[in-house]
């Protein structure tokens, strides 16, 4: 997570250095291809020394819902707050939020690198805007479509269904890598379209903890294939539980992530391990204190 409101923030064991000496990392593997910083996104990024290094990033930010509403879960009615990060203060100041965190990430990504960015209608239309005036070049707006959403309990609007990721390059000179084929196959020997139909995370994807805006594993895999290749380096800024990181191990890419809060950082080094100790190549580390 960047920039919300104060939250407690606490010091945790770490594994191995990183090459970075200017921040020490919350979290790093012995092999270096998982690293986990706590903090504000917007002020540790200039200091990582990642300037357009990074090929691929995955930003899952605040969507501003915490405003007293209610949705239905598990056939439930609750509360849609989130937490104090997710209220709306201004619309200017959502807006000049997206654009810092938005401007931050483009220093470091690779020439050809691009970014995908998920929201719903709270925010998306800022990030796509503050995305123009930043001198992104807009590639593609995903839409993900889940079969099976909450009912709307007002019965006043149509039910929630979809979110919308945006993918874009960096600048307009930007060569940036699509793994067609791959993506075509994936399709049934078609083109890919532009919606995309996957269920919410499964129950064993929540079974270490859970986020509140946790993306499912399959959503993560599809970008990290689509637009990245072995070995490529990619950052969350708003690393919530994970799953970005899990989906690039998965396919051998290296993996930066920062959030504000520590339990969710605890969360995602927890699903790391579960992930590492099913492989045949897991090496055991040090013991991770929650």
């Amino acid at each position: 997570m960047a920039r919300r409101p104060s939250r407690k923030n606490g010091a945790g064991p770490i594994e191995s250095e990183t090459a970075s000496s200017a921040v020490e990392p919350y979290f790093a593997s012995q092999s270096g291809d998982f690293t986990l910083y706590l903090g504000d996104a917007i002020e540790l990024i200039p200091r990582l020394g990642l300037e357009s290094s990074v090929h691929a990033i995955f930003a899952d930010p605040p969507y501003f819902l915490s405003n007293g509403g209610i949705t239905c879960h598990a056939g439930e009615m609750v509360s849609v707050d989130k937490g104090e990060w997710d209220k709306l203060v201004s619309i200017d100041g959502m807006h000049e939020f997206n654009r810092r965190w938005l401007g931050m990430c483009r220093t470091i990504l690779h020439p050809n690198g691009t970014i995908w960015v998920s929201g719903t209608r709270h925010v998306i239309y800022s990030v796509g805007f503050a995305m123009q005036q930043l001198g992104f070049k807009l590639l593609n707006d995903i839409t993900w479509e889940k079969p099976n959403p909450p009912p709307n309990l007002s019965c006043r609007y149509f039910t929630h269904a979809t979110e919308t990721i945006l993918w874009a390059a960096r600048d307009t000179k930007s060569r940036h890598k699509f793994n067609y084929k791959l993506m075509r196959a994936q399709a049934g020997d078609r083109q890919m379209k532009s919606v995309w139909r996957l269920p919410a995370p499964a129950g064993s994807e929540k079974r270490l903890g859970s986020h509140p805006t946790q993306k499912p594993l399959a959503l993560l895999e599809r970008i990290v294939l689509a637009s990245t290749d072995p070995g490529d380096l990619i950052l969350d800024p708003f690393v919530g539980s994970g799953t970005t990181g899990l989906a690039a191990l998965r396919h051998q890419r290296r993996f930066i992530g920062i959030d504000l809060d520590r339990k969710f950082l605890d969360l995602a080094v927890r699903r790391y391990r579960a992930e590492q100790s099913q492989s045949p190549v897991f090496q055991p580390t040090a013991t991770f204190a929650d």
